[in-house]
Protein backbone atom coordinates (compact mmCIF):
# COMPACT_ATOMS: atom_id res chain seq x y z
CA UNK A 1 0.00 0.00 0.00
CA UNK A 2 1.10 3.49 -0.88
CA UNK A 3 1.70 6.08 1.99
CA UNK A 4 -1.28 8.33 0.91
CA UNK A 5 0.73 11.59 3.13
CA UNK A 6 3.20 11.87 0.48
CA UNK A 7 0.51 11.95 -2.73
CA UNK A 8 -0.70 15.14 -2.81
CA UNK A 9 -1.55 15.74 -6.24
CA UNK A 10 -3.19 14.05 -9.18
CA UNK A 11 -2.34 14.15 -13.12
CA UNK A 12 -3.01 12.11 -15.86
CA UNK A 13 -1.01 12.47 -19.03
CA UNK A 14 -2.27 10.90 -22.72
CA UNK A 15 0.37 10.16 -24.90
CA UNK A 16 -1.60 9.37 -28.36
CA UNK A 17 -4.04 6.84 -26.99
CA UNK A 18 -0.70 4.73 -26.65
CA UNK A 19 0.74 5.68 -23.03
CA UNK A 20 -0.54 6.85 -20.25
CA UNK A 21 1.29 8.73 -16.97
CA UNK A 22 -0.97 9.05 -13.65
CA UNK A 23 0.32 10.48 -10.36
CA UNK A 24 -1.56 10.14 -7.12
CA UNK A 25 -2.41 6.48 -7.45
CA UNK A 26 -2.71 4.62 -4.16
CA UNK A 27 -3.47 1.71 -4.75
CA UNK A 28 -4.00 -0.65 -8.15
CA UNK A 29 -6.77 -3.08 -7.60
CA UNK A 30 -6.54 -4.78 -10.25
CA UNK A 31 -5.05 -5.34 -14.11
CA UNK A 32 -4.95 -7.63 -17.19
CA UNK A 33 -3.79 -6.56 -20.57
CA UNK A 34 -7.80 -5.25 -20.98
CA UNK A 35 -8.19 -3.17 -17.86
CA UNK A 36 -6.96 -1.40 -14.99
CA UNK A 37 -8.79 -0.60 -11.85
CA UNK A 38 -6.49 2.36 -9.83
CA UNK A 39 -7.14 4.22 -6.27
CA UNK A 40 -6.21 7.46 -6.45
CA UNK A 41 -6.81 10.32 -4.51
CA UNK A 42 -9.62 12.05 -6.92
CA UNK A 43 -11.49 8.62 -6.70
CA UNK A 44 -11.49 5.08 -8.44
CA UNK A 45 -10.30 5.29 -12.02
CA UNK A 46 -11.09 2.08 -14.39
CA UNK A 47 -8.54 2.09 -17.51
CA UNK A 48 -9.44 0.15 -20.46
CA UNK A 49 -7.93 -0.90 -23.85
CA UNK A 50 -6.22 -3.86 -25.20
CA UNK A 51 -2.27 -4.73 -24.64
CA UNK A 52 -1.77 -2.79 -21.76
CA UNK A 53 0.75 -3.47 -19.50
CA UNK A 54 2.52 -1.43 -16.79
CA UNK A 55 5.74 -0.17 -17.74
CA UNK A 56 6.58 1.76 -14.72
CA UNK A 57 5.57 1.67 -10.97
CA UNK A 58 6.83 4.35 -8.12
CA UNK A 59 4.65 3.46 -5.12
CA UNK A 60 6.94 5.61 -2.73
CA UNK A 61 5.13 8.71 -5.05
CA UNK A 62 2.15 7.12 -6.79
CA UNK A 63 3.21 7.14 -10.23
CA UNK A 64 2.52 4.54 -12.68
CA UNK A 65 2.80 4.53 -16.43
CA UNK A 66 0.69 2.31 -18.42
CA UNK A 67 1.28 1.56 -22.06
CA UNK A 68 -0.90 -0.34 -25.05
CA UNK A 69 -3.69 0.67 -27.00
CA UNK A 70 -6.10 3.41 -24.81
CA UNK A 71 -9.87 3.25 -25.38
CA UNK A 72 -11.05 4.44 -22.01
CA UNK A 73 -10.53 6.19 -19.18
CA UNK A 74 -13.06 6.45 -16.48
CA UNK A 75 -13.54 8.19 -13.18
CA UNK A 76 -15.72 5.78 -10.92
CA UNK A 77 -18.11 7.65 -8.19
CA UNK A 78 -17.27 6.32 -4.90
CA UNK A 79 -21.35 6.75 -3.29
CA UNK A 80 -22.55 4.99 -6.64
CA UNK A 81 -20.52 2.00 -6.28
CA UNK A 82 -21.48 1.76 -2.55
CA UNK A 83 -24.75 2.00 -2.98
CA UNK A 84 -23.64 -1.27 -6.43
CA UNK A 85 -21.95 -3.17 -3.81
CA UNK A 86 -25.08 -2.42 -1.10
CA UNK A 87 -27.80 -3.74 -4.18
CA UNK A 88 -25.77 -6.56 -5.11
CA UNK A 89 -24.92 -7.64 -1.58
CA UNK A 90 -28.72 -7.60 -0.96
CA UNK A 91 -29.64 -9.77 -3.72
CA UNK A 92 -27.00 -12.27 -3.12
CA UNK A 93 -28.34 -12.70 0.61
Amino acid sequence: MIDKTIINSHNIKLYDRNLIELSGISRIASFNSEEFNLESIMGDINIKGTGLEIVKLNTEDGNVKIKGKIDSIIYLDLKSRKKEDSFLAKLFK
